[in-house]
């Protein structure tokens, strides 16, 4: 395609941006869509993932068709199938008459799966089968049906690592990606990311009926500058912020930053390891990890407390002598270390007894585990102001997960 029909597309489905790396997966969803082939769309989360799989399907055969984005990350594991494949009445409790699933309802159109990479291992097996032959059973039922659908699939996860780990099948992955769409993240769109500021400034200015902000040119280049983890939608949000709260429309870089999160990798509590790096076996694993750490930190908060009350009484070398906190495993979990409260400590003469026990009570209470992963997850939403997805990315769990903990721990 010509650059000024693929400007035509860009100002159709509103996608703001000059790099070649983003004309070029422009290009390739207009190529693909007359076809019936499969596409997979890949990159980070807030890249605007989802205007692709629009431009697919206006540029088909099947524009006329139902249209359907699901997000299989938001299903719980126990109805996906039923959403997607539709079930039979009886088919398990609850279910009160017939549903025809997404797979029936979208027959002559297109399927968009969003976050296809969270999607259970039965349930890829029974989308397999569907990009095989176009078949598939309902839930409940035992009769073959057909649909003619157009799958696009998009993720933000490393799906080859994902395979080797076992969370998902490579048969599954050859056929979603019969066509790769790559698209790039806002760090590597150089001043796309001014063109979308300001196109987002304009927006809020008459959303909210204020005049626009406008950046200096110190504010330009920091905002250039900063690597967007959250991408597109990291930046219409924090010029949504700017907007409402500054009084003064002309933005420096230092007023800039104070909205502009810092990039630090030693927030506590850390979450170690990631899908990408390393694969735990459950998210109780990972909690027990980050507690361990939890322990290590006390322990050294313990060993500063009786040293400072030793010193006090001038027995430092006498009874600074700190009883180290044991650690031990357990039988099921031998990789996870297990929560245990320490040997109490004895370094101090009897008239600071108090004070010791009293720092003792402090740093040695221990929540249990659920308490603990209930605590987590409330703050997680705090800090992401209820959004469950935002949540989920930054407690490194599916949003699927997410959603069964929330119920779980009733904190709607």
């Amino acid at each position: 395609m010509t650059k000024a029909e693929i400007q035509q597309v860009k100002q159709r489905f509103g996608i703001i941006g000059n790099t070649e790396a983003l004309s070029r997966a422009i290009d390739v969803a207009i190529q693909v869509a007359p076809t019936d082939l499969s596409v997979l769309i890949t990159g980070e989360s807030g890249v605007g993932k989802e205007s692709f799989p629009q431009i697919i399907h206006q540029y088909s055969r099947r524009k006329h068709g139902q249209y359907i984005a699901v997000n299989c990350g938001a299903i719980p594991e126990g109805t996906i199938d039923s959403e997607l494949f539709g079930h039979e009445k009886g088919a398990f409790t609850g279910a009160i008459g017939e549903r025809k699933g997404y797979f029936g309802e979208a027959d002559g159109g297109t399927i968009f799966l969003d976050e296809v990479g969270e999607l259970p291992l039965p349930t890829q097996a029974r989308l397999l089968r569907v990009l095989e032959s176009g078949e598939f059973i309902k839930v409940g039922s035992s009769k073959v049906q057909k649909t003619d659908v157009r799958i696009v699939a998009a993720t933000n996860v490393n799906l080859t690592q994902a395979i080797a780990e076992g969370r998902f099948r490579e048969d599954l992955y050859y056929r979603l990606n019969t066509v790769p769409i790559q698209i790039p993240p806002l760090r590597e769109r150089g001043d796309d990311v001014w063109l979308l500021f300001r196109k987002f400034a304009a927006d809020f200015a008459e959303k909210y009926r204020m005049p626009a902000i406008q950046l200096t040119e110190d504010a330009k280049k920091e905002l250039v500058a900063y690597p967007w983890p959250g991408n597109v939608r990291q930046l219409k949000n924090i010029t949504e912020q700017i907007s409402i709260i500054e009084t003064n429309r002309e933005i420096t870089a230092a007023i800039l930053r104070t909205y502009l999160p810092v990039q630090n990798t030693q927030r506590l509590p850390a979450l170690f390891g990631t899908r990408e790096s390393k694969g735990f076996e459950s998210e109780r694993e990972i909690l027990y990890s980050v507690l361990f750490d939890m322990r290590q930190e006390v322990a050294e908060l313990k060993k500063m407390v009786h040293n400072m009350m030793a010193e006090r009484t001038g027995q430092v070398g006498q009874m600074g002598q700190v009883v180290a906190t044991p650690v031990v495993t357990t039988t099921h979990q031998p990789s996870v270390p297990a929560i245990i409260h320490a040997v109490q400590p004895s370094v101090c003469p009897k008239e600071d007894d108090d004070d010791i026990q009293d720092t003792e009570e402090y740093v040695e209470e221990t929540l249990s585990l659920d308490e603990v992963e209930k605590e987590m997850i409330r703050k997680a939403l705090k800090r992401h102001h209820g959004k469950r997805k935002s949540a989920a990315k930054d407690l490194n769990i599916s949003e699927r997960t997410l959603y069964r903990k929330i119920k779980e721990y009733e904190l709607d």
